[in-house]
């Protein structure tokens, strides 16, 4: 791809998550989050912000290895130490109404060397003092986005055999293509897209499921839906009145389950990396909704952990059903990025629940939320399960069963 060619596709990218991703309105304020390898990404989306009325584009920019330094050389006490304007500066993103944009474009090895407690150390500190705020976008608050960047450290990880240019280069292919940025009208293939997904998710939701079983080798696991579930697809409506699609890509339709009736065990189809550490080849077995066993081959203490960070990490707050057709399955590459991993393969999640996946979720409070079987966690952690192996049945209240993905395919037409 040349420099033409290239600046084009950006730009076209920049658009996709301008228009579809956050939908911005004529008027309203944009932050954007961003590491400093970002940059290029980050223009173009501010100039395409700015071309459809934005009042103010603000950006917050992260250095890895400034991070990784403090996370190697800090105390574990120095680790609960968060910068004053952090949690302000956030919140006045959603009591503005403000849009937001999260890139990114981690390193997935980046604290392969850093001891798991300082992780999770970390991890809990931020989940707890961002916790308010991390709720109000599970809530949809305001119209978000979360989108990735081919930094260089992250784009060898994929691509290890090639130099850091040529991954980069084939790592943005990778992007443009899920993104169907390499499509001749972007806007309208993400429409058709996201209204063929809605079509799937009003199928489920008719249906009224008490529950999902998942047999595929590796895993034999039942997951209890509540009876007042939402099965939801690309896009969301915000509180302020905006639809967005929060996930670029996406190919998923998704619910929470009931936080106390999922039984099995499970089989990670593919690595997953936790705050810059990659575990992989690992299971976990529930009983009564909670995670009972964990194994991993590699860095389990890292994932023991994260499942130790509260009560409700233990527990699952989403189940989202993607074909193994997906255009990122068929790639064949393994992103190390859950953003798009995630939309490889049938997926569930460790810890909080979106609310606004059960019938008036965003209008419960904690306690009502949790009876009705609704997850709570400073927490959300989504990991693939999904194969061209695996067969999930629908189980209606009288017990009948249905099937709805055979091999990892769509075994109904909606």
């Amino acid at each position: 791809m040349n420099t033409a060619e290239f600046q084009k596709s950006l730009e076209k990218y920049a658009d996709v998550i301008v228009k579809v991703g956050i939908n911005l309105r004529k008027g309203q304020n944009l932050t954007i989050s961003a590491s400093i390898t970002d940059y290029p990404l980050v223009r173009a989306i501010t100039k395409s912000a700015y071309a459809s009325g934005a009042k103010l584009v603000t950006v917050f920019y992260g250095d890895d290895e400034v991070f990784h330094t403090r996370m190697k050389m800090s105390s574990h006490k120095n680790l609960t130490e968060v910068p004053s304007w952090i949690v302000p500066a956030y919140t006045s993103i959603v009591k503005n109404g403000d849009a937001y944009i999260g890139i990114t474009s981690d390193n997935p090895d980046l604290l392969a060397d850093v001891d798991p407690e300082a992780i999770a150390i970390y991890r809990k500190t931020m989940g707890t003092k961002m916790r308010k705020l991390t709720q109000a976008v599970m809530r949809d608050a305001i119209n978000w986005c979360v989108i990735s960047y081919p930094a260089e450290d992250w784009a060898k990880k994929v691509f290890p055999k090639t130099s850091a240019k040529q991954a980069q280069e084939k790592l943005w292919e990778a992007i443009f293509k899920t993104c169907r940025v390499d499509q001749r009208d972007p806007v309208a293939a993400w429409e058709k897209h996201i209204k063929d997904l809605s079509l799937r998710s009003a199928y489920l939701n008719k249906k009224r499921y008490a529950a999902l079983h998942y047999k595929a080798p590796g895993t034999d696991l039942t997951v209890g839906l509540p009876s007042q579930h939402k099965w939801v697809a690309a896009r969301s409506k915000s509180q302020t009145g905006i639809d967005f699609t929060a996930n670029l890509p996406t190919e998923e339709v998704f619910t929470m389950p009931h936080k106390d009736k999922v039984d099995g065990f499970v089989a990670a189809s593919r690595p997953l990396v936790i705050a810059g550490t990659t575990v992989e080849d690992f299971t976990l077995t529930f009983e009564k909704g909670r995670v009972v066993k964990v194994t991993a081959k590699k860095h389990e203490e890292t994932l023991r952990k994260l499942i130790e960070t509260d009560e409700g990490a233990a527990r699952l707050g989403e189940v989202a059903l993607v074909p193994n057709s997906s255009p990122i399955s068929q790639s064949g590459i393994l992103f190390y990025n859950t953003l798009f991993d995630e939309n490889a393969s049938s997926h569930i999640a460790l810890g909080a629940a979106y609310p606004f996946t059960m019938k008036d979720g965003n209008k419960l409070s904690q306690g009502d939320f949790q009876k009705r079987g609704g997850n709570h966690s400073i927490i959300h952690t989504d990991f693939m399960i999904g194969s061209k192996d695996m067969d999930i049945d629908g189980i209606l209240v009288n017990g009948k069963r249905e099937p709805l993905m055979r091999k990892g395919e769509w075994a109904f037409n909606a």
